[in-house]
């Protein structure tokens, strides 16, 4: 079974990219490895209820189960102790991310309330885009009324070009909305 995005990715992307982009060959052009997608618990931590309920949210909104964080050194301003957990966090690879990524620009980033683009400045040195979003509740999965409690994600798209318009480029032509120069 394969995804549309992805579909569309390697029947034509891939070979506009390529004249686009001035390379010799198609495994010059950049492609999507895997993409991470990282919550903290914060002060919710205490309650029992509330972090399950959000690790089931995750689930249902990556379609994996997540796995957890803890703390690598005990910060005291933060009541957090070596080893306690502070967050959970997903890795998908293949069909799932696919799936995950046209969900992404199709469905969540439309329904994100005063959206003026994404920064293009949110790659690392790696070539890698993060974006964050404020609540979880704007994905299709989370009804907002039975949540206890909105949280932040992470999610970092990692590609295998270490190279910052290469990557753009790909995700333009992948329809992410980027903010107009």
């Amino acid at each position: 079974m394969e995804n549309r995005l992805y579909k569309t990715y390697k029947e034509k992307m891939a070979q506009d990219l390529k004249k686009q982009l001035s390379l010799e060959n198609i495994m010059q052009v950049p492609k999507i490895k895997k993409i991470n997608i990282n919550a903290g618990i914060g002060g919710f931590k205490e309650n029992r209820e509330a972090t399950e309920s959000f690790i089931n949210e995750l689930a249902d909104i990556t379609s994996q189960k997540p796995y957890y964080r803890k703390a690598r050194l005990s910060e005291a301003g933060f009541k957090i102790k070596k080893g306690d957990v502070v967050g959970y966090s997903v890795t998908l690879r293949g069909y799932k991310m696919w799936a995950f990524l046209d969900k992404l620009i199709n469905i969540v980033l439309p329904r994100v309330r005063d959206f003026r683009g994404l920064s293009r400045d949110s790659f690392d040195n790696s070539g890698n885009y993060s974006l964050g979003i404020r609540e979880h509740v704007i994905f299709p999965e989370v009804n907002p009324n039975a949540t206890r409690g909105i949280r932040s994600l992470q999610v970092t798209i990692v590609m295998n070009s270490n190279n910052k318009e290469r990557n753009t480029a790909l995700l333009e032509k992948m329809g992410f909305p980027f903010k107009k120069v």
